[in-house]
């Protein structure tokens, strides 16, 4: 699904399914150097079971017009306004890593907004080592190498990849190089300079007052679950799930990620409801 956002198109998946806005919401927010394909399993079954799901490439990322915005904040604008023009009052909010501080972010500017907050691989301060931030910027298909070596828990994904000959770690390196390809304009250092230099979210969290789920992979090396405790410590009524992966979560555990998010969607929706 095309849309005009801030006067620029961009695209939403929404699960193989025509979306229809009168239906519980969930939107899902990609991570740095990705795009909505992350979220493969988790949408699609979530479209066929009762939801109208919209997954976003964020500008300058996959079929999303450009520029890539350089702020958490700028980006938590975007998503709003992403809402008011697929005609979308009130959803579940959900994003993984860089994402996760986008969804949390737009939770906090229109809390009147999220039915629930669905973060995984996440932290605060989200900050990126200087070695990393420098090759993002001097060496992109470096920093992908390093990036997909430390987001997956082993080099061999048995039993959990889908059929012989695939691999977990070659589809997410393609993908990164992929959005190298659509957008040379140093993709990767704008988003890690914006997670990098996000400061307001022990703020935000600390006003959240909907439903949270926090996903966390246990084999996390980029956000380690103990990194996260600042969130998962100002937002009191969150519910931690930890899942047998590393933070590409999505692909290394897609089961045990889709049973937990949506599980949390139907009792964000049931409880509003009530």
């Amino acid at each position: 699904m095309l849309l005009n956002v801030q006067g620029k198109q961009a695209y939403c998946y929404t699960g193989g399914k025509a979306f229809d806005p009168a239906l519980p919401v969930i939107v899902l927010v990609h991570g740095a150097q990705n795009d909505h394909s992350v979220w493969g399993l988790q949408s699609r079954y979530l479209a066929h079971h009762g939801h109208a799901v919209l997954i976003p490439d964020l500008p300058g990322h996959g079929r999303s017009a450009g520029p890539a915005l350089g702020s958490v904040e700028e980006l938590a604008d975007w998503l709003l306004a992403l809402l008011d023009a697929a005609g979308v009052d009130r959803a579940v909010l959900g994003g993984h890593s860089m994402g996760s501080l986008i969804a949390l972010e737009a939770a906090h500017r229109a809390p009147q907004r999220a039915l629930g907050l669905a973060l995984l691989g996440t932290t605060y301060p989200m900050k990126v080592s200087d070695a990393l931030l420098e090759t993002s910027r001097s060496d992109e298909e470096a920093a992908i190498d390093m990036v997909n070596i430390f987001s997956h828990s082993s080099i061999a994904h048995k039993p959990s990849s889908p059929g012989p000959g695939f691999s977990v770690m070659g589809g997410a390196r393609r993908l990164m190089q992929r959005m190298s390809a659509r957008n040379p304009d140093q993709l990767f250092h704008t988003d890690f300079a914006a997670c990098n230099s996000y400061a307001n979210g022990e703020a935000a969290a600390s006003g959240i007052a909907c439903p949270t789920l926090f996903i966390l992979g246990n084999k996390d090396m980029m956000t380690p679950p103990r990194s996260a405790k600042l969130l998962t410590g100002a937002i009191k009524h969150g519910k931690i799930v930890t899942v047998e992966a590393g933070h590409s979560l999505m692909t290394e555990a897609p089961d045990a990620v889709l049973d937990a998010l949506s599980a949390f969607a139907r009792s964000a929706v049931s409880t509003t409801a009530t």
